[in-house]
């Protein structure tokens, strides 16, 4: 059993703390992170950064446990919260069919902090709340492949021997499952390179399942992921999430209806891009919001109200620019709110 160690953990300046692990520290970042933020009920996103010995004890992103030991020092570093933005696109008139002399509206910006909060739950479907990490954590697959990998990887470790096509044909659909789930968690449309990220993390954890004459032995696993990931999609439209269900063929128009034509997804880094509606709510229901939200905006000293309704209404709002692309006069008549001071900011 591993000796408990402690760490000591630096919120700011002036707040020092000390955790302690009765197991030792986490074999993975992923571990340790959730062992930090269970401890200090900490509800924000943050990174680790540790002391470096070989800079001068300079802080650096924390990337594997095996940098620290018991009694160092670790910070906690906040991600800060995006400031909202409005982007201004100019669309070719001659590919327009409605509005023809105007500007469209396309809004770049993630929900705020205050808008996760009233709008949805970090368990409800359809919200990516992470960007995608520097080192992508392979999660746990079932029991029986875990047992199966970790008695291969010990032989593998022994003697260099991969485990064999035909014993790990069986393990395909929980770990190809399990991964396209991980990947889902950050982005319904990850890239090549995302892909390949997965791959490589996927057998740097687990060495017995590389593919012997490939590139870095995880080709064949990208491969495999980029279908899985299709196939992943497919069943969410089928459910009706809207993120992938925008894209659905039936939505575009009739010269448009093949699968790589106009794909609308998040863009980088982007955050809630179309999540579905608060449960309870439906498209009417916050139609009712909004309109009420047009009185609402003239009283004074009504700031909170206005961000309660803007919170609440935030999935019917993307879902109108991500759907319907309207022109800037448009949106500004049916959401003024979004155009205040208060809202920018």
């Amino acid at each position: 059993m591993s000796q408990p160690a402690q760490l000591r953990v630096i919120f700011a300046d002036h707040d020092v703390r000390k955790v302690v692990l009765p197991s030792g520290i986490p074999e993975t970042v992923d571990d340790l992170h959730s062992a930090i933020r269970d401890t200090f009920s900490i509800a924000r996103d943050f990174r680790l950064h540790y002391k470096d010995a070989d800079f001068g004890d300079e802080f650096f992103t924390l990337v594997s446990t095996t940098d620290i030991k018991d009694k160092d020092t670790i910070k906690i570093v906040f991600l800060q919260d995006q400031e909202a933005t409005v982007t201004l696109t100019l669309t070719d008139v001659t590919n327009m069919t409605d509005h023809p002399s105007e500007e469209h509206f396309v809004d770049t910006s993630p929900v705020s902090s205050n808008d996760t909060i009233l709008s949805s739950s970090e368990d409800s479907p359809g919200h990516h709340y992470q960007r995608w990490p520097v080192q992508f954590p392979i999660p746990r697959f079932s029991d029986l492949t875990e047992i199966k990998i970790q008695s291969d990887n010990e032989r593998f470790q022994k003697d260099g021997t991969l485990l064999p096509t035909k014993d790990f044909i069986p393990l395909l659909p929980d770990i190809l499952g399990k991964l396209a789930e991980a990947i889902y968690k950050y982005t319904a449309y990850p890239s090549s390179l995302q892909i390949s990220e997965v791959a490589e993390a996927l057998t740097l954890k687990h060495p017995c399942l590389k593919e012997p004459g490939s590139f870095k032995g995880s080709y064949g696993w990208a491969q495999c992921l980029k279908y899985k990931m299709n196939n992943f999609r497919s069943k969410l439209r089928g459910l009706g999430c809207p993120e992938v269900e925008v894209n659905s063929l039936k939505r575009k128009m009739t010269h448009d209806q093949y699968p790589a034509k106009n794909v609308k997804k998040p863009k980088k880094a982007e955050v809630n891009y179309l999540p579905p509606h608060a449960q309870g709510e439906s498209s009417e229901s916050l139609e009712k919001e909004r309109v009420e939200l047009l009185s609402e905006v003239m009283k004074r000293d009504n700031s909170r109200v206005v961000a309660q309704k803007m919170a609440k209404t935030f999935s019917l709002r993307r879902e109108e620019i991500v759907k319907e692309a309207p022109a800037i006069s448009d949106f500004m008549k049916r959401w003024p709110a979004l155009f205040s001071k208060a809202q920018v900011r």
